[in-house]
């Protein structure tokens, strides 16, 4: 089975909450495609399928970009850490000259390039741990990156050099532990419905930042 065919057997194609726009694969529940997933990859103890579900910081995201679409029309965006893909597709429909979708899951790739498909909209994929790479891009995208302390050391000198290389890095925080307290500036708030079944509280309180070099 190809990751396109695992991602199409274990979704349903279903609308996020504040984001009807867009159309993406998603899954109802966490442990029944947590559990297919380690039974295709035949490995245990792997990442929860962050790919099948649209977090609120990608549809914080996307509902920004959506709405103001100057802030990537024409402009060449990449959505780090993507997941469905929700805010590249929010991109591509607000007229970014180039999207390009960073993920190291490639569950999670095929899933974006389904979730492009979808939508009618054209989002590259590139393969591997991008961090490190020079900057390439006008707009970067960082939804919900700042969960755990590895993840943020990891991420977080990265995204500021290429915030000192002149991209605006827009990082959207649902309230997450290891979110710096210094170098952000507040855009906008979005609160997004959420489920018991994937956060402790039913509903998230998402602030999208420009992250300062």
């Amino acid at each position: 089975m190809s990751p396109e065919d695992f991602v199409r057997t274990h979704t349903a194609v279903a609308r996020a909450s504040i984001v009807p726009e867009i159309a993406l694969h998603l899954a109802s529940e966490i442990t029944p495609i947590w559990q297919a997933t380690e039974e295709w990859l035949k490995e245990r103890n792997i990442e929860p399928p962050f790919w099948a579900f649209a977090w609120p910081g990608g549809q914080a995201t996307a509902r920004l970009l959506l709405d103001e679409p100057a802030r990537v029309a024409g402009k060449r965006v990449l959505d780090f850490a993507a997941g469905c893909g929700i805010a590249a597709i929010a991109a591509a429909k607000s007229g970014a000259a180039l999207v390009e979708a960073a993920e190291i899951d490639p569950l999670a790739l095929a899933a974006v390039r389904l979730n492009a498909t979808l939508n009618g909209v054209s989002v590259a994929t590139p393969e591997g741990d991008i961090v490190g790479a020079p900057c390439r891009w006008d707009v970067i995208l960082a939804g919900d990156v700042c969960y755990e302390a590895p993840m943020t050391a990891h991420i977080l000198p990265w995204l500021r050099g290429m915030a000192a290389t002149g991209a605006d890095v827009l990082l959207a925080d649902p309230g997450r532990a290891y979110l710096p307290r210094e170098g952000l500036e507040p855009l906008s708030r979005h609160a997004v419905p959420t489920t018991l079944e994937l956060e402790d509280r039913t509903l998230r309180e998402v602030t999208l930042f420009r992250l300062l070099p």
